[in-house]
């Protein structure tokens, strides 16, 4: 069988596809109240989710997701192999209470909110590589978790810049698999790990041009090792740069002769209404791409809108630590390669 190549400096394609065999999202009320509501499996109106903190809350969003995928693909948690999760809390607190039950073997994850596509990507190599059968990638965010972790707790009732963005209270789970079913929802075909990126911006409430050089340095590398153009893909979708980190990941790549404009979209830019929601740059968190992906992404590729989308979820890489500080806030982007089946 033809091996698994190496492309470029920084990319893999698979001789043999992975396969997404089943994802699921939870979501809070107001991604619901957005305008992909009606797509998301479950939107709760309990921000606790039956717990009593917020980072409770969390890892129950956690739970819940994972419960539910795995429902929805007729699977036990014993068929699976290996958990790849993350989250932005510190030592990653949500998914570790919130798997702990399943007894399965964790591999720990923190890309910020590019921690989906890190997750999809080292499942995917994994199960490429003949290591296992089957995996599940999971991430989250909570708004109120968030704020608490990197900001303000929301009872200091500050007042937020208009590049700040809003985080997504949100999870999503992938379950791939080396299989083939005509029931499976996409397939991966390769993969283009980011490195990390530091413009020496250090302004934690616009963290959309913190995130864009990453993701001009992963989209351009991305398109040097394949081989491609921008246009051999019916979407390029960021993760959570929103509207301000969308105009300077355009004009970045077109500096570099890569013309994106056309056929770029922004899971932060697609979860919330920017007319009638006040979430001002749009959504961020590990939780806004995942459970765009599972929701919206996926649904429109079963459906033949999209053949061949390449998604780039994009992260801050900072802690309370290191921006109290007076730290940089360096990005980070993963791509992959989702096609139809």
């Amino acid at each position: 069988m033809e091996q698994n190549q190496f492309l470029g400096a920084q990319s893999v394609r698979f001789s043999q596809p992975v396969y997404i065999k089943e994802s699921a999202s939870i979501v809070g009320e107001k991604e619901g109240e957005g305008p992909l509501g009606m797509l998301f499996d479950q939107v709760s109106k309990d921000p606790m989710f039956g717990g009593e903190t917020w980072e409770e809350a969390e890892s129950r969003l956690q739970k819940k997701t994972v419960d539910l995928v795995l429902k929805k693909a007729g699977c036990q948690k014993e068929d699976v192999r290996y958990l790849f999760a993350g989250d932005l809390l510190g030592q990653s607190m949500a998914s570790i209470f919130g798997l702990v039950d399943f007894a399965r073997p964790l591999l720990g994850l923190f890309g910020a909110c590019s921690t989906s596509g890190l997750a999809l990507g080292l499942g995917s190599m994994c199960i490429a590589g003949g290591f296992a059968k089957q995996v599940l990638c999971v991430t989250s965010s909570h708004f109120c978790s968030v704020e608490k972790e990197f900001r303000y707790p929301l009872g200091y009732g500050n007042q937020r810049p208009l590049s700040a963005s809003w985080t997504v209270t949100g999870c999503g789970a992938f379950l791939l698999s080396d299989e083939y079913s005509i029931t499976n929802r996409a397939m991966i075909t390769g993969v283009t790990f980011g490195k990390m990126i530091d413009y020496g911006l250090k302004d934690s409430m616009n963290m959309g041009c913190c995130m864009a050089p990453a993701a001009a340095d992963t989209v351009k590398c991305h398109l040097q090792d394949f081989g491609r153009t921008p246009e051999d893909y019916d979407k390029i979708i960021t993760g959570d740069l929103g509207k301000v980190g969308q105009k300077v990941l355009i004009d970045l790549l077109s500096q570099e002769g890569i013309d994106i404009s056309e056929n770029h979209t922004d899971c932060g830019i697609e979860i919330f209404d920017g007319e009638t929601q006040d979430t001002h740059a749009g959504g961020s968190g590990c939780g806004c791409a995942a459970s765009t992906l599972s929701a919206y992404i996926l649904r429109q590729m079963e459906k033949g809108e999209w053949k061949r989308v390449l998604f780039v979820p994009t992260g801050a890489l900072m802690s309370k630590t290191s921006y109290n500080e007076g730290n940089t806030v360096p990005g980070i982007a993963h791509a992959v390669v989702i096609e139809r089946i």
